[in-house]
């Protein structure tokens, strides 16, 4: 069964969530796994894709958007898109959408950052709900 963590940022925090997801997919990345970033933001995406080159100085993250029919290399250990994931990055899913995807469960472990006001808090807590009605295992940490 898939394993959801919760990654909850301080209100006061400015951290932000392009710095938190770069965080999150170096550790995620570091265990081998094969990691896949979800949002309905694209010009979040956009920015976190700028961001893994170059977040941490002397490094990047191998990374990759996928393409108009939802493809990437599978030689990158991170892809990033709207839509659901190629076959190849199914181990770790990052979601910074606003809802649960219709395709979490074909996933290890997902993880939800938490991050910015009260509104953006609020659909997290709705998202944790929506995992807890299920059954699924929940994790909470706070940064």
């Amino acid at each position: 069964m898939t394993r959801v963590d919760f990654y909850v940022l301080p209100e006061a925090d400015d951290v932000g969530p392009v710095l938190l997801v770069c965080r999150l997919c170096e550790k995620a990345g570091a265990t081998g796994k094969r990691v896949f970033v979800h949002s309905d933001d694209a010009a979040l995406l956009d920015d976190i894709d700028s961001a893994l080159w170059s977040f941490r100085q002397n490094s990047f993250l191998a990374h990759e958007r996928l393409d108009a029919s939802g493809q990437c290399s599978p030689l990158a250990a991170i892809a990033l898109g709207e839509q659901a994931p190629p076959p190849s990055h199914q181990d770790i899913l990052i979601n910074i959408a606003e809802a649960v995807p219709t395709f979490f469960s074909t996933f290890e472990r997902v993880l939800e950052p938490v991050f910015g006001d009260d509104a953006q808090r609020a659909r997290a807590r709705g998202r944790f709900g929506f995992y807890r009605e299920r059954g699924y295992p929940l994790q909470t940490h706070k940064l």
